[in-house]
C-alpha cells in the first residue's frame, strides 16, 4: 500500500507563522499601539540580559513596517518552496529546524554582538533557512545546491564589508543588520552539520 501523505505539510508551517507574524504587527501598528508588542517581544540585548530571554526568539516574529513584513514573509515562503523536498515528507524538520534557526540567532547575537541593542525580523533566520537547504541539495547530490552555498555566502561577505543597499534600508524603515546575516548564516551551516550526522548515524544504525 502507498504510504499516506501527511496531513500537515510545510505550507501548513508556512500559513501559521506568517499569520502570527501579521498578527503581532498589526496589533502593534495603530497609535497608541493595541498592545505594545515591540517594547515586550522585540530582541533588546539590556533586557534579554534581565532575564526576559524570551526575547531571543520572539524578536524574530517582529518587523519595523510593513515592506519588512512583506519581504521577510515572501522570502520564506520562497526558500522553502525552493527546499520543500527536504520537507514535504517530514514537516515536523522544518519546524524544529526553525525554532533552533531562531533561537540561535537570538543567542549569538547576544553573545557576539553586545553592541547590537535593538533586533527585529526574520532575515537572519532566512539566511540560515538558505545555507540549511544548500547544503541538503548537495548531500542529495544536487549540483544546484554548491551554487546557492557560495552565493549566498558571497552576498553575506559582501555585507559584511560594505553594508546593505541603501534601498533596502530606505524600504524598512531601518539600518539592515547585517550582523544578523552573518549569524543566521553559521547557525544554518551548524544546524545542517549536525543534522547531517545524526542523520548517517540513523541510517549507519539501520544498516547495522
Amino acid at each position: 500500500m502507498a504510504t499516506k501523505s501527511h496531513s500537515v505539510g510545510p505550507y501548513h508551517f508556512l500559513v501559521v507563522i506568517s499569520v502570527i507574524c501579521i498578527m503581532l504587527f498589526a496589533a502593534d501598528v495603530p497609535s497608541p499601539a493595541f498592545f505594545p508588542i515591540d517594547q515586550y517581544f522585540s530582541y533588546r540585548y539590556d533586557a534579554i540580559a534581565q532575564g526576559e530571554v524570551w526575547r531571543l526568539i520572539s524578536g524574530n516574529l517582529l518587523h519595523t513596517n510593513l515592506w519588512h513584513l512583506l519581504m521577510n514573509l515572501a522570502g520564506f515562503w520562497v526558500i522553502v518552496f525552493l527546499h520543500e523536498v527536504h520537507y514535504k515528507r517530514h514537516p515536523e524538520k522544518l519546524v524544529l529546524l526553525f525554532m533552533c534557526l531562531c533561537l540561535l540567532e537570538g543567542i549569538g547575537l547576544y553573545l557576539f554582538y553586545p553592541s547590537l541593542k535593538a533586533y527585529v525580523g526574520l532575515s537572519g533566520m532566512l539566511h540560515g533557512l538558505f545555507a540549511f537547504g544548500a547544503i541538503m541539495d548537495i548531500r542529495k547530490g544536487y549540483y544546484s545546491g554548491y551554487l546557492l552555498l557560495v552565493g549566498v555566502i558571497a552576498k553575506v561577505e559582501y555585507e559584511q564589508f560594505f553594508g546593505a543597499t541603501e534601498s533596502v534600508t530606505e524600504l524598512i524603515g531601518a539600518r539592515v543588520a547585517t550582523e544578523s546575516h552573518l549569524v543566521g548564516l553559521i547557525c544554518g551551516l551548524l544546524c545542517a552539520l549536525c543534522w547531517s550526522v545524526i542523520a548517517n548515524r540513523f541510517k549507519y544504525n539501520k544498516l547495522s
